[in-house]
């Protein structure tokens, strides 16, 4: 056998390696085929490929790997079992780009599917190797190293402290300085799945300096980049009042106003999240985003969208209320009542419902301006109706209740309170009477409206456990009239008189 034919049979073995792995790395991206590559056992047949003498075949391998652990659980799991990961890992510093990258593709396709999965990734040494891949010059390279580490950040704070020891976030935020916008927007992603997990965590992000390059970023013409942006700001902030204060001073207001009004709508509801998550933690915070024209910016957004884009917004009213008397008058004043009271009819998720009651009862809670402002815009019959709802769910029938009966212990404006008197079950109705009591009897206009619009007719017909609350309650408004009126008005009162007049007998007929 002469010299080339012993080629020859070299040649024919490559190629026949490289049609074999390039026909599986195409199989697995098709769901239906990949029962059938399980079932041929084709990850033992890749794993040696991960070493093969030609660097297409290695790159090919890794690639149908990541494309079968990227699938599900189970092959994720088959590929930690089979012992590939190791393999994968033991001269990936040697490497090229494209090998690299299809390396990192495995690490995050194995370790996004659950926490016991990353921790077999960092158990391998992958982290280290990640890190490193994100100084190579290849911004390729780069953007899968983010995107395994966020994969595996994400999951739970052991996880992302592994990543932050690893030494990976000065060079995150060294990568969203980086000109192109895919590996912009892949460590944005990674530094706020870090930073979600515990103040500790976004400490490290903050040291790091990412808050000033992040926020520089919020008007940057990129949708997906601003999502990314927006919600790795929203995770830093959301821990403690001071990770706020770090946010809030990098000067995001009044830019990230603008993100309400975007056409994207993950921009607009991570730009609604960040502002909420600021506002819940003190009445400083609520007040500069209210000089800065943010609740009048939430109001409009609320406004105009539907659906969960609309609850954090919604959260963010309720927040900014209740701080205090006059930040409750700053949503009251810039007209958050009516697009509050419209989530409550138009909205068909309980949730969001809940979260428009509750946001009214933070605006109505105060005083009783506060509360004569939410009852004048007719939230009370709707919140009721809500509340009598029986496909509301528990939570949400919960809500209403509460929120009727804080904003009605504040409200002294009658007529907003006497439609109820027709529709409120026992649990509510102690809460109107007491308002009319307290009102009554300092009020003689009142007093006689109560008469004719038929209240006090109606507070006869109200049966009452002798000696309890609501029974006090009517005797105080009971009082308030002369016996004959109260007598008047009683229920068979009428029938009584008519009896009487069957019954009576005139002089002249005796």
């Amino acid at each position: 056998m002469t010299q080339r034919q012993v080629l020859q049979v070299f040649e024919q073995y490559q190629r026949a390696r490289t049609q074999f792995v390039q026909a599986v790395a195409e199989l697995a991206d098709r769901p239906q085929s990949i029962e059938s590559l399980q079932n041929a056992g084709v990850m033992s047949l890749l794993r040696p490929l991960l070493v093969d003498v030609v660097p297409t075949i290695q790159q090919t391998a890794a690639l149908a790997l990541g494309r079968l652990a990227n699938y599900s659980n189970d092959l994720a799991e088959a590929v930690v079992k089979g012992n590939i990961l190791p393999q994968l890992l033991c001269s990936l510093s040697e490497q090229n780009r494209f090998y690299k990258k299809a390396a990192a593709f495995v690490l995050r396709a194995v370790g996004k599917h659950s926490p016991q999965l990353a921790q077999e990734v960092v158990h391998c040494g992958a982290l280290e190797m990640l890190v490193i891949c994100l100084e190579d010059f290849d911004p390729g390279v780069k953007e899968a190293a983010c995107w395994a580490l966020g994969c595996i950040a994400r999951h739970n704070s052991e996880l992302s402290q592994a990543v932050v020891d690893a030494g990976a976030i000065p060079l995150l935020v060294l990568c969203i300085q980086e000109p192109e916008i895919a590996l912009k927007r892949i460590a944005a992603s990674t530094l706020s799945d870090i930073s979600k997990h515990s103040p500790e965590l976004a400490q490290t992000v903050v040291d790091a300096g990412a808050i000033a390059h992040l926020a520089q970023m919020i008007l940057n013409p990129d949708a997906k980049l601003k999502r990314q942006v927006l919600s790795a700001l929203c995770q830093i902030g959301k821990h403690s009042v001071d990770l706020a204060v770090l946010v809030a001073e990098a000067e995001i207001f009044p830019v990230v106003l603008t993100c309400l009004k975007d056409s994207d709508e993950y921009v607009k509801k991570n730009g609604a999240t960040l502002i909420r998550e600021i506002a819940k933690h003190s009445p400083e915070l609520s007040e500069l985003i209210v000089n800065a024209g943010g609740v009048a910016a939430m109001i409009d957004c609320i406004g105009s969208c539907r659906g969960s884009v609309r609850l954090p917004g919604i959260m963010m009213l309720g927040y900014v209320a209740a701080h205090s008397e006059t930040l409750a008058m700053a949503v009251i004043v810039s007209k958050g009542i009516p697009p509050l009271c419209a989530c409550l009819l138009e909205e068909l998720e309980d949730h969001i419902k809940a979260a428009a009651a509750w946001a009214l009862e933070q605006v109505g809670k105060h005083t009783p301006e506060h509360a004569r402002a939410v009852a004048v815009a007719n939230v009370l019959p709707t919140l009721l109706a809500t509340y009598m709802d029986p496909s509301s769910s528990a939570d949400l029938q919960l809500k209403a209740k509460k929120a009727l009966k804080s904003i009605l212990q504040k409200c002294t404006h009658l007529p907003a309170l006497e439609p109820l008197l027709h529709d409120a079950p026992p649990t509510v109705m102690k809460y109107i009477i007491e308002q009319f009591s307290k009102v009554l009897p300092h009020d003689s206009k009142a007093r006689r409206l109560f008469v004719t619009t038929g209240g006090l007719k109606k507070v006869q017909e109200i049966k009452a456990e002798p000696g309890s609350l609501l029974q006090e309650y009517i005797n105080t408004i009971n009082n308030c009239y002369p016996e004959e009126i109260v007598r008047y008005y009683s229920p068979g009162y009428p029938e009584m008189l008519l009896e009487r007049v069957e019954n009576y007998h005139p002089a002249s007929e005796t």
